[in-house]
């Protein structure tokens, strides 16, 4: 398992060095919540995309869009030699997908506070239509800023969307700028059922991320670190939006391979 999420991680290496963007920070921090989503926790596979009753996944928080195509291609919906031409213009694979071009991907999202409201959306749209399958999505904590995500979960509490888990990357991005502490109290507030975990630990998100509750929607406030699987990236913050050469690649590759 932990040499799986090594090679997740070293593949958006690869994928940010291609293209030469990234947001490799806020990519890492969310490497263990995406590998447990779609290997230990969705009903969701290229062999069930037509069927309504299947899970879906919403991603709110487009930083981490390169884990997702990485993952998505692990999985046979795309070749991986896509990822040589990343960010090229006649490429689909780009720091923000578009649903129309990328197998797979659920939701076209980048502009933040977009995610969670189409989320919605879904698992009430499955619930007036007697669907079965969960609906996750994944947002960042300086995205809960955004009045958007509160009208969302507002819906989604006042509806009772017990089909629904949002998941937060609480990696810390905006505690000096603005403390929105405590999510958890006001999550609750607007009738979610509220699970903390850490966020780089496959055993707790599993478990999270299974839990459901009668009538209420649930969050799931990971706590993360921004660059975790690598010491550079975790501790220089010019990494929050960067690309390695190749030079830095080699390296890259070698901490994730070190990291403990």
């Amino acid at each position: 398992m932990r040499n799986d999420i090594k090679i997740l991680r070293k593949l958006i290496l690869d994928i940010a060095h291609y293209g030469q963007d990234a947001n490799l920070q806020s990519i890492f921090s969310s490497v263990e919540i995406l590998w447990t989503l779609y290997y230990e926790a969705m009903n969701y596979s290229l062999n069930n995309m037509n069927d309504t009753n299947r899970d879906v996944f919403i991603l709110s928080k487009g930083q981490s869009t390169m884990g997702v195509l990485a993952i998505l291609a692990q999985k046979g919906f795309f070749e991986k030699a896509e990822f040589k031409k990343a960010c090229q213009y006649d490429s689909f694979i780009s720091m923000q997908a578009d649903r129309t071009k990328v197998p797979g991907f659920e939701a076209s999202a980048g502009s933040l506070g977009h995610g969670f409201p189409i989320a919605a959306g879904v698992a009430y749209g499955k619930k007036v239509q007697h669907q079965k399958g969960h609906v996750y999505v994944l947002a960042g904590d300086g995205e809960m800023n955004e009045g958007t995500m509160w009208e969302a979960a507002l819906f989604c509490g006042s509806e009772g969307l017990d089909n629904l888990t949002l998941i937060v990357d609480d990696n810390h991005s905006i505690d000096v700028m603005l403390d929105v502490r405590s999510l958890q109290e006001k999550m609750k507030a607007f009738g979610f059922e509220v699970l903390t975990v850490d966020g780089h630990d496959i055993t707790d998100i599993r478990k999270a991320l299974l839990y459901r509750h009668d009538n209420k929607p649930v969050a799931v406030i990971a706590q993360t670190k921004r660059g975790y699987g690598s010491v550079t990236i975790m501790t220089d913050n010019t990494w929050f939006h960067r690309a390695p050469t190749e030079e830095e690649l080699i390296k890259l590759k070698k901490e994730v391979d070190d990291f403990e």
